[in-house]
């Protein structure tokens, strides 16, 4: 597929647009292309990080000024997930692993664009430090393992959980996102990686396309052709990805 590469100045910024639409950065998807692609491994992870610092910082301040941000169950998550994506990203996982991995991951977000998640505060289990920590201490990991800013896992566990509503939501997981990416950044070492000058070309492109939905997102736009259309891809990528 690599010879088709021009598809991903199309493909990336889309995927940019509707995760931040909901208050993700995106990585997953930006993980996926990438490695559908052909771009070398060592360069895939840290890419994605840093994308998804500019889009989930975007997307947090489309949202933050919509709701009552709830700093305290967002702090008693992120500082326990911070340190673990940190260690996280200092791991590098066999290539095959890695993109199973990715794929089962890539159900979060195809779950949350079919809206299979509730919408309300209904809370199920009361909010308590060791359950946050918990949660904060395996997103975290994982998030540093894979490249992504674990948004994609938080979201639908906190709506689960009744904690938090789709706009909460949204501004805590932009946040979380931001500081878990910076986080898992600094662990891959991406100072001494030499990167495809092809992926200096889509960064713009990318951040742009996520700037934009940071913005409709916050403004209740709801494009639901566009976001099928993404789901149905990362279907098909989610399963070519675990199958190999």
């Amino acid at each position: 597929m690599e010879e088709a590469w021009w598809i991903l100045f199309i493909l990336m910024p889309v995927a940019a647009f509707l995760y931040a639409a909901v208050g993700h950065g995106g990585a997953s998807s930006y993980l996926m292309f990438l490695a559908l692609f052909n771009f070398a491994p060592e360069q895939i992870r840290p890419t994605a990080l840093m994308l998804n610092i500019v889009v989930s910082l975007m997307a947090f301040f489309a949202f933050k000024g919509t709701v009552k941000f709830p700093f305290k169950l967002f702090l008693s998550i992120t500082l326990f997930s911070v340190p673990a994506a940190f260690l996280g990203g200092k791991i590098l996982v066999d290539a095959g692993l890695y993109r199973q991995i990715l794929g089962l991951l890539l159900f979060f977000p195809i779950l949350r664009f079919l809206n299979v998640f509730p919408k309300g505060r209904e809370q199920k289990i009361n909010e308590n430090w060791l359950l946050s920590a918990f949660l904060g201490l395996s997103i975290g990991f994982v998030s540093g393992l894979i490249g992504i800013g674990g948004g994609i896992i938080l979201s639908p566990i906190l709506l689960l959980l009744g904690w938090t509503d789709m706009k909460e939501t949204a501004a805590v997981s932009a946040l979380f996102i931001f500081f878990n990416s910076i986080s898992g950044l600094l662990g891959t070492q991406f100072l001494a990686i030499e990167f495809d000058p092809r992926i200096w070309v889509l960064m713009p492109l990318t951040i742009t396309g996520g700037a934009l939905g940071a913005y409709f997102g916050a403004k209740k736009f709801n494009f639901k052709a566009v976001k099928y259309t993404l789901t149905i891809v990362l279907f098909i990528a989610a399963v070519k990805l675990i199958l190999g």
